[in-house]
């Protein structure tokens, strides 16, 4: 098995108000083959400073319950350290999910692309700031003046 483009999310929340509702809409974009779940963590820094990180194959957690049908490709390609950073790298008292999937619309275009004898040169996303600035100019504009 070959992958496709992979990229990873890392989704806060507010101490630990996770309750797992996401779950359904990422379901929705799994199902239409849109993107692969390959791995998925869940990590909380307390109000100390102290990480803690939970697989989300934990079933018995109602939380994470929703998660189970969708880690069916899960291969565990993050590693431990780049799970450390990650943790170190929250606020305190901020809990994340981190789910690093596979773009899966891509792979006939990465097929398509090399039978054409093409290649990759580069491939940015971006930043969350700057899609809200513009994400606030275009509504802006819509508005009748």
């Amino acid at each position: 098995m070959t992958l496709g483009p992979l990229e990873y999310t890392v989704i806060g929340f507010e101490g630990n108000r996770f309750n797992g509702e996401i779950a359904k809409e990422i379901e929705k974009v799994v199902e239409k083959r849109i993107i692969r779940l390959v791995d998925v963590v869940f990590i909380t820094k307390d109000i100390d400073g102290e990480v803690t990180v939970i697989e989300l194959d934990n079933k018995d957690d109602p939380r994470f319950a929703g998660f189970a049908p969708l880690l069916q490709d899960f291969m565990g390609l993050l590693t431990p350290e780049d799970v450390a950073q990650i943790g170190e790298g929250l606020p305190t008292n901020t809990s994340a999910l981190v789910m690093l999937f596979e773009h899966r619309w891509a792979e006939h275009v990465k097929d398509a692309i090399a039978g054409a004898g093409g290649f990759l040169i580069s491939r940015n996303t971006i930043p969350p700031e700057v899609l809200e600035l513009v994400n606030a100019e275009l509504e802006a504009a819509a508005l009748p003046a």
